[in-house]
């Protein structure tokens, strides 16, 4: 793994996974949030099943407001991106302060929105947009690769993971399993190789792959 310490390569890895977490599950909470708005009040319970956190909420009010500002709920979206920042300022000397910068400000739009009783698309479009920018900047300000490599090991394991979970069609998953396996094999972390080649069986089987959802998810986990 070269200069970069095992810490610093962790710290790395979680950043990617942290970042797309919060990326991926808002842009998703969208979707559920229109169906809240439409009538179906239970769908954030719909949505908590498919991400495979608890529903502590009870009303579709409640996880409005916690599920993207609550930061004693640690499966909130603020929570998620608090983290995120804090393996960000770690590797600052890594990523560089512009870099840096579109975590501090997605973290900042989050905070300041907290007080609110919605959340409806247009406020939280600017947390979106700055985790966009943080990746577009990461490649163009983060000179070593390996730093790269392990970012998006976690950013591409994380995706993988929430598209099975949320059912994402079977061409979406080979695409991400793609970029997953490349960023794996030049990241020089070290993983189980039986493993990768047992979600690459499966994901190879098209829209067949759902029928064995539970085993790609346990092979995925199994990987480190």
């Amino acid at each position: 793994m070269g200069a970069i310490s095992i810490e610093k390569a962790d710290r790395l890895f979680w950043l990617g996974r942290y970042t797309e977490r919060v990326l991926t599950t808002l842009i998703t909470y969208f979707d559920f949030y229109d169906e809240m708005i439409d009538g179906d009040e239970e769908a954030y319970r719909t949505f908590c099943d498919k991400i495979a956190i608890p529903d502590i909420y009870g009303s579709k009010e409640n996880f409005q407001q916690r599920y993207l500002f609550d930061q004693e709920d640690p499966n909130s979206i603020i929570s998620n991106m608090e983290r995120a920042f804090d393996n960000a300022v770690v590797m600052r000397g890594e990523l560089g302060t512009y870099t840096l910068a579109y975590i501090q400000m997605a973290l900042d739009v989050l905070k300041g929105e907290g007080g609110r009783t919605d959340a409806p698309a247009y406020d939280l479009q600017q947390v979106i947009d700055y985790l966009n920018a943080f990746w577009g900047c990461m490649d163009d300000q983060v000179e070593d690769e390996v730093c790269r490599n392990i970012i998006k090991c976690g950013k591409y394991l994380e995706r993988l993971d929430l598209y099975m979970r949320l059912g994402y069609p079977a061409k979406a998953v080979e695409k991400e399993f793609s970029k997953f396996v490349n960023r794996l094999h030049r990241s020089g972390l070290s993983y189980r190789k039986e493993d990768e080649e047992r979600l690459a069986e499966i994901v190879a089987l098209g829209d067949g792959w759902k029928d064995r959802g539970e085993e790609a998810l346990e092979a995925l986990w199994s990987i480190f």
